[in-house]
C-alpha cells in the first residue's frame, strides 16, 4: 500500500453504516475491521478516506445480502486536511467492495466522486471511477 499525501482525520468506527458507491450489488454495509488499524487500549478504532476495512452487507441482492468483503473506504463526511492546506468533506460516507485485498474492485463503475488519496493508493479503484476529487 502506498503512503498517503494527507492528515486523514478518522471519521468512520466499526460498526458504522456506510453507502456503497460501486454497482456490485450491494447498498448498504456495514464495517466490521479495520485492515492494520491500531489504537489504544479501551478505544474503539477508526478509519479514513483509503483505508482497506472487511465490510457486511445489509442491504442489496439477494446474492450480496450477508456476505463480508474488503472494501476501500473512497469518500467520508468528517473533513480532512492535505498538505496544500485545503480541507476537503464529502455529503455522505461511502466504500467500493473489492474480491480480494489486493485491491481489485468487484463492480465496473463507481457512483459519483472518490477522493483522490483512494485513487492514489488504490489505482484499479482509480481505474473505473469517473471524477477524482
Amino acid at each position: 500500500m502506498k503512503a498517503v499525501k494527507a492528515r486523514i482525520t478518522k471519521g468512520l468506527h466499526i460498526g458504522s453504516y456506510v453507502n456503497v458507491a460501486d454497482n456490485s450489488g450491494a447498498k448498504l454495509v456495514k464495517i466490521v475491521s479495520i485492515k492494520g488499524g491500531k489504537s489504544k487500549k479501551g478505544r474503539q478504532l477508526s478509519c479514513g478516506v483509503a483505508d482497506l476495512v472487511k465490510v457486511s452487507v445489509r442491504k442489496g441482492t439477494p446474492e450480496m445480502k450477508k456476505q463480508v468483503f474488503w472494501a476501500v473506504i473512497v469518500r467520508q463526511k468528517k473533513e480532512y486536511r492535505r498538505l496544500t492546506g485545503e480541507r476537503i468533506s464529502f455529503e455522505d460516507n461511502a466504500v467500493v467492495i473489492l474480491k480480494d485485498s489486493a485491491g481489485n474492485p468487484k463492480g465496473t463503475a463507481i457512483k459519483g466522486p472518490i477522493a483522490r488519496e483512494a485513487a492514489e493508493r488504490w489505482p484499479f479503484v482509480a481505474r473505473i471511477a469517473k471524477m477524482i476529487v
